[in-house]
Order: structure tokens, then sequence, then C-alpha cells
């Protein structure tokens, strides 16, 4: 039992660690806008990559295409409860009703399945979808795919699915209110 007990420990601490080094390597990510460490990122003010992909809303799956008529913020990130990807979700989640104001609709991404997407909204009240991309294809297609888990990167599509902004750089602790920012920008700027 103890030795089964120390296995999970260790496991747990290597995945916490190789989370953690992705972290760092997102953070100083200074590759030229059109590449990523995640590879090739869809190019701007083109329509964005299509997709569809099981959700923890409801039993279904959410398109982009669903969202025709509303601005679309489409962030990906690495893993349920680890402490970056929760301080980012708690973010987006406190500015929600800004986003909502501005008939914007959040949507997050990352490898984890549906019922870890569940639980980590139940836990931390998140009201807005959660992606499960399991297979990595829509990660890739946005260029946020490092291997095996979803790299930290945003992306704004206005209501036409027209790609308007990437964000590769991202600290959590204040990329939400970097993205509202940006976001009123294009608003002003491009026309409903």
């Amino acid at each position: 039992m103890v030795l089964i007990s120390n296995q999970l420990s260790r496991r747990q601490f290597l995945k916490t660690i190789l989370i953690g080094i992705l972290g760092i390597v997102a953070w100083f990510n200074v590759t030229p806008n059109a590449h990523a460490l995640g590879g090739k990122l869809p190019p701007l003010n083109l329509p964005a990559p299509e997709f569809t992909l099981p959700t923890n809303v409801g039993d279904r799956a959410i398109s982009l295409s669903d969202w025709r008529g509303k601005w679309v913020i489409l962030y990906f990130y690495p893993k349920d409860f680890t402490s970056g990807c929760t301080l980012e979700a708690r973010r987006f989640q406190q500015d929600l009703p800004q986003y909502l104001q501005r008939h914007a609709q959040i949507i997050g991404v990352s490898a984890d399945s549906v019922d870890s997407h569940a639980e980590f909204c139940d836990s931390e009240g998140l009201k807005f979808p959660l992606l499960a991309d399991t297979t990595g294809e829509v990660s890739k297609a946005y260029g946020s795919w490092l291997g095996i888990y979803s790299m930290r990167h945003s992306f704004i599509i206005d209501p036409k699915g027209i790609l308007r902004e990437r964000f590769t750089a991202v600290n959590p602790a204040v990329h939400s209110q970097e993205v509202l920012a940006r976001l009123q920008e294009l608003q002003a700027q491009i026309p409903a």
C-alpha cells in the first residue's frame, strides 16, 4: 500500500514538474508572431480554424460556428487543477460579466477529458465551457500543441469567424484583463 501511494505521489510530482517547465518555456516564448513554441499559428484577419469538440456543458459538442454573431475568446491551457491554469480560469470567470456585456463568449480548451473539465468547473465555479481536445488536433490547428499538452495561448475571433488577435506569451495572473482590453480595442475598430 505504501509503495503504491509513493508511486502515485511521485507520478503526480513529476507531472507537476513537467507542467511547470512547460509553463516557464511558454512564459519566455519570444518566437516571431507567425510561429509559437506549439507550432505555426493561424494567420490573423482570415477565418479561424473551424472545430467541433466535446464539452463539459451537457451531453454535446461545441463548434466554433455555434458562436457566429458573437466574439469568441478561445484560450488553450495545459491542465485542469494546476496552479497557473486554475488562476487563469479564475480570472476569466471573474471578468466574465464584462465579456458578456461585450457580447463575447469565453471557451477554454485543453487535452483533459470532459469528466475532468466538469470537475474543474464545479470546483472553481466556472460558467463558461471547457472543450476536451484529447487528441490535440484543434490545439495543433491553432499552433498550441506541445506533445501531450496544449500550450497557454489565446485567440480573439470576431462575430464573422475571423481571427483578429493571438496571445502566446501569457501571464495567467493578468491575461484576462489583457484580452479584455484588446477586445475593447478591436470592437471599436471592427464593426460587428
